[in-house]
Formats: C-alpha cells, structure tokens, sequence
C-alpha cells in the first residue's frame, strides 16, 4: 500500500471534472445552445489548480498567504459545484418531465427553451466563474506553488476491521490496580461517598482507564449503580444531574429545576452503593462541583464517583496518569499496525517503528492513529517517510493539534478526508450512529461520482470502517459511535471555514463561508436566533443538533422566510420540532436538496411540491403520527433511495410507487385498494434491504397479486413485518394463499406476522432453511389451531407468541422434526392467550419429565444454568395443565401473562 498524502480539494475538484466530463452534461450544451467552449476551458483551469494543491495542503501551516489562496479557492469550488449541480438538476428536471408530460406540453417546451431565463443566463455565469478560478490559477505562480503529482491516490485503502478491544491497553496495569483498591474498600473509617480524581493531559488515556474500571467484573458485582456521564466542557450542573437521573431511573423528565432534579436523584440513591463515572470533566470550579456532589450523600458507605481533569485540582484525592513508556507506546502502535501485533514477523520495521513511537511523546491515542495509518504496510520506506515527515516540526500554534494526529490524517486518502471533515459539525462528546452518518456523506456528495450508483451506501459504510480502524471514530455505546476530543480538535482544524457548528454570535465574515452548519436544538427556537443566517446564501447542511427536551418549537419564520430562502441546500433536518404541521409550497424551490428529515414532527400533509425535488435521495417521516397520506406524484422522485414512514398513519400508498427503481429502504407499504398502489408494485423495486412492514394484506385481492411482490428474491431484506388489517374468517383459503406467496428470502433474520386469518400456517413458516432468522413474532392469529414447527428454526433466539384465540394446546408440531428444536432459543414470551390449556412437551404422547425444569431445557438449552432452584419438583403427566406450568413464570427469559 503506498502512502500519498493528497490534497483535501483534490476530490472535489475531480468530481467537478468528472460531471463536466459526463455525456449528460455535453448532451444538454449542445441540446441548449450554450457555450461548450467555455465548459472546456472550466475543466482545463481546474486541472492546472489541481495540480499543485498537495504542495499548498502543506505549506498553509508555513505560509498565511497560501492558507488564504487555500480557503479562497475552496470557496470557488464549491461555488463551481453549486453550478453544476443547478445544471445536473435541470437536465434531472427535463428527463422527468419529459416522461411525465403529454404531447402538447413537450411540444410547447420545445419552444420556450430559448426563453428560458436558466439558459439565457448560464453562458455568463459559467464566464464569471472561469474568470474567478483564472485569478486564483495565476496567483499559484506568485505564491511559489509546486506542480505535484495530480489525483495520486492510495493503491489499497485499509481493510475494514472492528476497533482492537479496550481490553488491550499497555502500561496501566499499576494505574487500575492502585485504583480498585480504592474503589472496592469499604473501610468504616471511609466517607460514605467518595471522590476519585484522574488527571492527565489530552490523550493519554484517562478514559480508557475509567471504561477498564467500569467494566470489571468485580466492579459490576460490587456496586448496586453504574452510570457513565458525558461531561464535556460545556459544564452544566442541571444537565448532568438530568443525565445521572434519567439513567438510573430508565425514564426521562422533563423538569429542568436543579432542585427538583437533585431531590429525586437523592431518592434514586437512598441506601445504594453507586459508582459514577463523569468523563471528560473540564470545569474545576469548587462550587460547581460541590453543589452537583449533593444528592450523592444520600448513598450508601463505599459508593464512588469517578472524574477526570485535564488540570490540578487540589481538593479530591488525585491519581495522575502518567504518560505511556516508550516501550508501551511502540507495542500499542505495533498492536494497531500488525495483524495481531505479531512483531517477529516484521524485525525490519523495529528500528524506524520505535523511533516513530517516541514521536508520540507517550500518548495512547496518537500510538493508536498512526498504528491505524500504517496498518498492515510492511514498507521500510514508508515508514521512514512519515517519521522524517516536516508535520512533526510543526508549532502548536500553526496546526492546533498533536503533530501525529495531523500526520494521521495528513496521510487520508482524500475521499476520507473530505468524509472526515463533515464531522466537524458534530460537537465534542456527540455520539452518532453508522448509519445516519452514511446517509449524510451520500447527501453531500462525498462519494466519488465513477463509483457504482447502485452501491453508495455499501461504499459509504466501507468509509466509515476504514476511518474506525484508524481511530478517527471509537465506539461508544448502544451501537454509536463517538470522537475523541483531540480528533474532534482535528477535524475542526481541518475543516476550514465551511464548517460551523453555531453557537450564535459569529462575525458576518465568519458567515459568508460557511457552507455546512449545525446548531444546538432548543426547546423553544425563536426567529431572532436564526437571523444571522439570512446573510448565508450557500449554505448546504441546516442540522439541528442534540434532544434536551422531549417537546421543541420553533419558529414559523424559519419554515417559511429562513428555509425557502437558502437555494442551495442539500441536507434540511427540521425532526423533533413539535410545532410543525406543513411545509410552504416553496420547499420546491430547493432543487439541490438530498436530504429532507421530518421525523417526529406533527406534519400533516407534504406539499405537491416535494414531487419535484428530483435529486431528492433520503426522505424521512418516522413517527409523524398526524400524517395521513403521501404526494400522488411521489413516482417522480427517481433518485429517492431511502424513504422511512414508520410509525405514521398513512392509509395506502400513491400509485406507481414502483417506477421509484432508487429505492434501498421502503420501511411501509401500505398496500391500497382499488386507487392505490397494489402489492404487485414492490416487484419493481428489486434493491430494497434492511426493514419493511408490509400493511393491510387484506387489500390483497389473490394470492396471484402477493406473489409478484417477489419478497423471495429481496435478499438485502432482514426484517420483515406482514400485518393484515382485519381478521378475515370467511375467506381463510385465501389469506394463507396470500402468505404462502409471500415467502421471504432464507436471508430473512426478524419475522412478524400480525393479524392473519388463516387457520393453519404455510410450509415455509417453520421451515429450517431459513437458517438466519433470529426472531419471530406471531400475533393476533386468532384462527389458528396450531402453531408451525418453529423449534426447527436452527437460529432463532426470540419467539413471541401473542393474543392466539382458538390456541388451546401447545404440541408436538411446535417442535418439528428431527426432534432437536430451539437449540439458540434465549427468550420465550406468551401474552394474552386465554384460551391456552395445555403444553404437550414432545413426541406421541410425550415423556415423564421429573421436573418442570427439564421441559424448558428440552425447548431451550441455551437457559440451562439460569434456572431457580425452587421450582416444583413433582414429576409432570405428558400433558400440563395452565396451572402445572405458571411457576416457569420465574424463568429468565420466559414470560407468560
């Protein structure tokens, strides 16, 4: 693999040329009668820019002039995409419509081209741009700017591996020796809560030696509460008492008095052992601290709290961390850059590869970046390369970061750079997950253009895990992930002046830049705060950011004055704003938008014009529970690839929803009657994956109709909900025709199936092929006499049976054969079944079982060494009764109400 560090522009310049470069493109100047000319002259000044930008990339941090011709470029270039992009989505506009318009419309378009005030005004346009970008490609020349190598590029990215575990951190055993000591003492000479301090500086590792702590087997035995508590440097007293609150109560408040907040933490506590971990704690303020420490009396002798500082804080006892050894640095470098850290296969890099370690003057998380950067490279020269790279001879104060952090990225292939970037908008502590931030780089075009369009986000994720194997992204909990504060400093440094993460109060200079911008959410967004952003006319991300409050508002002038008026947008995320119920008509007027996110808002109905957002790519409606139906054009969005309406009340689908060929995530699918879309239409979306739920089968006219759905050949999909709207007794042959159409693809890993009339299951349902199906949901299936051979399921972990009127006898075709059923069974639920009477255990007639317990083992082995040792020990009949089984109640992971 050979390192090249590329320009971060490079990328967007080569996808400038890459679209003026695409026969659409050319197809639509000729077609116009534009000047074609001057588009060749575009394309050459761009290259010749091009050219010498690794050369400027690092003589920025040595020369102001050069930085400022940097950020005056990336102004032009992303001034040029918007152009393009205005003409990518006319040539969009026209391809539609065409398809949609009648003869007598085409033929009318054809004459007004040439009045069209787009086409009257580009050829100028595109001129003053040309002389823009011609200015600042002869200013290259005067600021000494080298001609480079153009659009080198890394030979192999990075295999995607997981995160080597936190479990292997070199040199601190001593350090949580010494401090689980103090954390398990429970002296009676002890204060009852007690204070532990870690100080060190930034990166040396201070929280992974809390998460060591945390996550120790005796620690999780000695305490009754664990909470972890995000601090960061907006310290805030109210906040974290809410966070360490709602986490040891599972349920949220909405209060936000601190006193009210401390009297039912001190409630929570009362009598318990507790340890806290507050992590990244900045604020040394005594009063602070001391008035957040006041609920913790309430707990019981020998609870903890756990914090770190960056700095010297004299009135808690202190363990300083200190730096990693050199020796300990070199094996965590090499732990990150040799497959198993295996040393011996690669003496010839020792010498140069301590020599690099030293560099990071005993830091873990520069040890782990540059790891990350050399992973599996076994090149001499490479590796001497970056230990005589200049970035080491960096000041502080002219790259604002650790020299190995900004060698790390330096050495980024320029698509992850660009990737990396965008995540300056997140603020420090911020956990995202995978796939939202996918979504996002998709959005923004981040991907490169002569990369496949089937297969974007597959790429995207790939990007995502070369950047988490260099350590640029840690994992943090519930399947997030996080940066840390010093690689969030890096991508703030990076970034330039495109990005903002708004805190209100910014000059208009620092303004007029910016492109991508997040801000906080509050719980009441009033127009005054947002009227700095009338000034940013090329603003392509609006993103609220963070959820203090279960309920925000904002103002109807940002919907309908701020909003309509930002022409450029690619990503508008509006969700969580309660006080939403429609979108002006003049959302149309955004035809650069990729990304639209309403989820969790009370909208009621989408404008008409939503259809003619033609680059549209992600639409997301989660959870808007006012909402009753979608756009009757929504067949025009031919570049919607992901649109998410759970959890809304749409009552059938608009027709044609299967000429939106785009389509990877559809999460419903309501299917419609006579005016709507029949089910037949999800045959024509062959890529979708991930979820859907299938509803009001009902609808369903023949099981003819069900079987064009092809769910059988969806092998993307792994979660699958079929539902009807009603029972239907009469017509049962029908409904189980109607499931039996709709067998899915033996990839399938979630089923559920609500309210079928049928009275016996299809042969598919049960059967062992589908061999990666985990969990299974039947509910509501009053008919049916008996339940399918589940027990054959060779990977099933969860079974949820629930509301089975006609259900009396649980037997032996539960289990199926060959007799070995439920061998990964974890979880096994039985709600709201009346008319159950008896459980038949196996085989004709079913064996003695001496005890109770024996039956579960028999149906889950996977619950043996968990069971109480106080079950009945009569020996049970082959058949048993409600009353004989209700003790298994007490199981865990067995429930039956």
């Amino acid at each position: 693999m050979a390192l090249v560090g590329e320009a971060f522009l490079s990328a967007s310049v080569q996808v400038l040329c890459d679209k003026i470069g695409s026969r659409e493109f050319r197809d639509l100047f000729r077609g116009k009668k534009l000047d074609e000319s001057l588009v060749k002259k575009l394309k050459i000044t761009l290259l010749s820019l091009n050219a010498v930008l690794n050369d400027a990339e690092e003589k920025q941090f040595t020369n102001t002039y050069v930085k400022e011709w940097l950020d005056e470029l990336q102004d032009a270039v992303f001034d040029a995409d918007d152009l393009l992009d205005e003409i990518n989505a006319e040539v969009l506009r026209c391809k539609v419509e065409a398809e949609f318009q009648t003869v007598t419309n085409q033929v009318l378009n054809f004459f007004s081209t040439s009045l069209n005030p787009f086409y009257q005004g580009m050829n100028g346009r595109i001129e003053e741009l040309l002389e823009r970008l011609e200015h600042l490609a002869k200013q290259k020349d005067v600021l000494g700017l080298r001609e480079g190598v153009v659009g080198g590029k890394v030979s192999q990215r990075t295999p995607t591996t997981s995160l080597v575990d936190e479990s292997c951190v070199y040199g601190r055993d001593g350090d949580k020796e010494k401090l689980m000591k103090l954390l398990l003492s429970d002296d009676a000479t002890d204060k009852d809560v007690s204070v532990i301090t870690i100080v060190g500086m930034g990166g040396v590792g201070k929280t992974t030696l809390a998460q060591l702590l945390y996550n120790d087997d005796k620690v999780k035995e000695h305490f009754n509460l664990r909470t972890w508590a995000y601090v960061s440097e907006a310290f805030d007293v109210t906040r974290v008492t809410k966070t360490l609150l709602e986490s040891v109560s599972s349920k949220a408040y909405d209060n936000k008095d601190l006193s009210f907040l401390q009297v039912e933490l001190g409630q929570q506590l009362k009598g318990k052992k507790f340890l806290f971990v507050l992590d990244d704690l900045w604020n040394e303020n005594y009063g602070d601290l001391s008035l957040l420490q006041r609920p913790f009396a309430s707990g019981a002798r020998g609870s903890r709290v756990i914090w770190e500082l960056p700095g010297l804080m004299r009135t808690v006892p202190i363990h300083f961390l200190e730096k990693l050894s050199d020796e300990d640095c070199w094996l965590l470098l090499s732990k990150h850059a040799f497959e198993n850290g295996n040393l011996s296969a690669h003496l010839h890099l020792q010498e140069v590869g301590k020599k690099i370690a030293l560099k990071c003057n005993g830091l873990p998380l520069a040890a782990e970046t540059l790891g990350g950067l050399l992973r599996f490279n076994t090149n001499y020269e490479e590796w001497n390369s970056i230990l005589n790279s200049n970035i080491w001879e960096l000041p502080p104060e002219k790259c604002n970061t650790i020299p190995a952090l900004r060698l790390s990225y330096h050495y980024l292939p320029t698509h992850l750079k660009r990737c990396f970037a965008y995540c300056s908008i997140f603020p420090k502590g911020y956990e995202f997950q995978k796939e939202d931030i996918v979504l996002l780089w998709v959005a923004e075009s981040l991907i490169p253009q002569a990369e496949s369009e089937k297969r974007m986000e597959e790429l995207t994720k790939k990007y995502f895990d070369d950047l988490l194997s260099r350590s640029f992204f840690q994992r943090s909990r519930n399947e997030k992930f996080t940066m840390h504060d010093l690689i969030n400093d890096l991508a703030m440094s990076v970034a330039r002046e495109s990005y903002l993460r708004w805190e209100g109060g910014e000059s208009h200079e620092v303004l007029k830049r910016v492109r991508h911008l997040s801000y906080a959410r509050g719980q009441f967004d009033c127009a005054a705060k947002f009227e700095p952003l009338y000034e940013v006319k090329h603003l392509r991300t609006f993103l609220p950011l963070r959820r203090e409050w279960h309920r925000h508002y904002v103002s109807k002038r940002v919907l309908h004055e701020l909003v309509p008026s930002l022409l450029c947008l690619r990503v508008l995320t509006l969700s969580h704003y309660n006080n939403i119920v429609e979108l002006p008509d003049s959302i149309g007027n955004l035809i650069h938008l990729r990304y639209l996110d309403l989820s969790k808002t009370r909208i009621k109905r989408l404008p008409a014009t939503v259809c003619t957002l033609y680059s549209l790519q992600t639409l997301l409606l989660a959870g808007c529970r006012s909402l009753f139906e979608l756009p009757t054009y929504m067949r025009k969005l031919i570049n919607l690839r992901h649109l998410d309406c759970s959890g809304t009340q749409i009552e059938e689908m608009p027709v044609q929803m299967g000429r939106l060929k785009s389509l990877r995530t559809l999460t419903t699918f309501v299917v419609g009657k006579s005016t709507g879309s029949p089910i037949g239409e999800l045959g024509e979306l062959s890529h979708l994956g991930g979820r859907i739920s299938i509803l009001k089968l009902n609808n369903v006219v023949d099981g003819r109709d069900a079987l064009q759905a092809n769910l059988k050949n969806k092998k993307d999909l792994k979660e699958l909900e079929l539902a009807w709207g009603s029972e239907d007794a009469d017509h049962s042959e029908k409904v189980r025709d109607v499931l039996d159409k709709l067998q899915p693809c033996m990839n399938l890993e979630k089923l559920t199936v609500k309210l079928y009339g049928g009275t016996s299951f299809p042969n598919w349902l049960g059967d062992s092929t589908f061999n990666k199906m985990k969990v299974m949901r039947l509910e509501g299936c009053h008919y049916c006499f008996e339940l399918p051979p589940l027990g054959q399921l060779p990977a099933l972990k969860e079974l949820f049976i629930c509301k089975m009127k006609f259900l009396r006898t649980l037997g032996p075709e539960l289990y199926g054969q060959p007799f070995q059923p439920f061998q990964s069974l974890e979880k096994l639920e039985f709600t709201e079944m009346a008319e159950w009477e008896e459980w038949v255990p196996s085989g004709s007639g079913g064996p003695d079982f001496p005890r109770l317990q024996e039956l579960i083992l028999e149906m889950c082995p996977k619950l043996r060494g968990s069971l109480p040792c106080d079950l009945p020990s009569t020996p049970a009949p082959s058949r048993l009764k409600r009353s004989q089984f209700c003790p298994l109640k007490s199981l865990p992971g067995l429930q039956i109400d």
